[in-house]
């Protein structure tokens, strides 16, 4: 499976409510992650919590758009990096609706991602 296929298995993950698992699944074991320029979240478990508690904070998802995926090269590798623009929104465990727009910029090593940023406003 390509990089652009992971990347679809990701973002399945996502919509399907099952991300804690599929990250388990490909992320590395010492995946760094990146909010904006913030200070980076390193090693899988760190991540996994932080992920935990945001799924925590939503009380209901209410929406998840994926406008672009693109890649560096299609050969099949599963080296390399993929740039994802989405957006999704929910109601927080406040009842506040919250919508996100980003980007995230994931590099992959071995069909698995070691880095990923995101970007957003």
């Amino acid at each position: 499976m390509s990089i652009k296929g992971h990347v679809e298995k990701t973002l399945d993950g996502i919509r399907n409510g099952t991300i804690i698992e599929t990250m388990k699944q490909l992320y590395d074991e010492n995946v760094v992650m990146q909010e904006n320029t913030g200070e980076p979240t390193v090693g899988l478990a760190a991540n996994l919590e932080r992920e935990q508690q945001f799924i925590d904070s939503v009380k209901e998802w209410t929406g998840f758009d994926v406008q672009a995926i693109a890649t560096d090269g299609d050969d099949g590798s599963v080296t390399g990096t993929a740039f994802v623009q989405y957006s999704f929104s929910f109601v927080g465990q406040d009842d506040q609706p919250v919508t996100y727009a980003q980007v995230a910029v994931q590099q992959w090593k071995d069909g698995k991602i070691v880095k990923e940023q995101f970007f957003h406003g």
